[in-house]
């Protein structure tokens, strides 16, 4: 069987130290992505429990995939859920789901959670794209902007990347630092010219550190870039899972001069989005009982 080097790990948490059954109002948030899937649960606006798994081909599919195992081991049944709202790509395929609301809106709600009050600038690398976002001290959005780019700067790209060099997708952002000198940048936006180019330096005699190196370069300009057109503002924080790869993000931080707020432990930047379902569907749980 051949190596998957793509292959991120999937896995699950629950918080210690917490008792849903204590809890007034259970909600979650499914964010169903281009290539991961996140389920948040959350008790009284608290994280109780996520998982990220691999988004299949089907979206209602995965959805129930990844809230299954974001249930596993707590004793909980998706009957306790009060209120569940879908985000991502594939939120108006959330079988289970009360509603549906903007990855946007949900990233911008779940970074002010994750981070605090004081994040201004919240730029998600996803699978499929790349958003930068403003909001204010509530975590609500007040501009945004997306690339106008194909894979070459997001998740899938970076897959891409790793199964044609043989590397670890999680050893891609330490291996582009391996370098004595970095290289120029990869030209192509297109993924598959990209593709086509770094096996042109790889002909070329160019070792695989290098190759990453210019491929992570590539993709911090062009992320840069985004920013630039909406100013970036402090406090600045990255979310989805191009954040975990540190040869794009520090090469990023040095290109705007400014650093990004480092995760929490026990969080993850791929559950922003899923958090801010979770805490949008409190809000509109809360909003049908009063009205009730």
């Amino acid at each position: 069987m051949n190596k998957e080097y793509w292959r991120w790990p999937e896995y699950r948490r629950t918080m210690s130290g917490k008792d849903w059954r204590k809890a007034e109002v259970i909600t979650a948030g499914v964010d169903v992505g281009s290539v991961s899937s996140k389920a948040v649960i959350t008790t009284d606006g608290e994280l109780y429990a996520y998982s990220i798994k691999r988004t299949g081909s089907s979206s209602p599919d995965s959805a129930q995939r990844v809230m299954n195992w974001a249930l596993e081991g707590t004793g909980l049944k998706l009957d306790n859920i009060r209120y569940t709202v879908g985000t991502g790509y594939g939120r108006v395929n959330v079988p289970f789901a009360n509603r549906a609301i903007t990855e946007i809106a949900c990233h911008a709600r779940g970074a002010n959670y994750m981070w605090g009050p004081t994040v201004r600038t919240v730029l998600d690398m996803g699978g499929q794209d790349c958003k930068a976002i403003h909001c204010d001290e509530r975590g609500k959005v007040t501009a945004f902007l997306m690339n106008d780019k194909c894979a070459a700067g997001t998740g899938r790209g970076m897959e891409v990347f790793a199964d044609l060099l043989s590397v670890p997708i999680e050893e891609v952002g330490p291996m582009s630092f391996k370098i004595e000198k970095e290289p120029e940048p990869v030209s192509s936006t297109c993924v598959v010219f990209a593709k086509s180019e770094a096996v042109g330096l790889l002909r070329k005699g160019w070792q695989k550190e290098m190759v990453l190196a210019a491929f992570c370069s590539a993709m911090a300009s062009r992320i840069s870039e985004l920013l630039e057109k909406i100013k970036v503002e402090k406090d600045f924080v990255i979310t989805g899972g191009i954040a975990k790869n540190i040869g794009v993000v520090n090469r990023l931080e040095k290109i705007i001069g400014m650093k990004a707020l480092p995760m929490k432990e026990g969080l993850d930047p791929m559950i922003a989005g899923g958090i801010g379902a979770a805490l949008f569907a409190k809000a509109l749980y809360e909003r049908e009982q009063k009205a009730a």
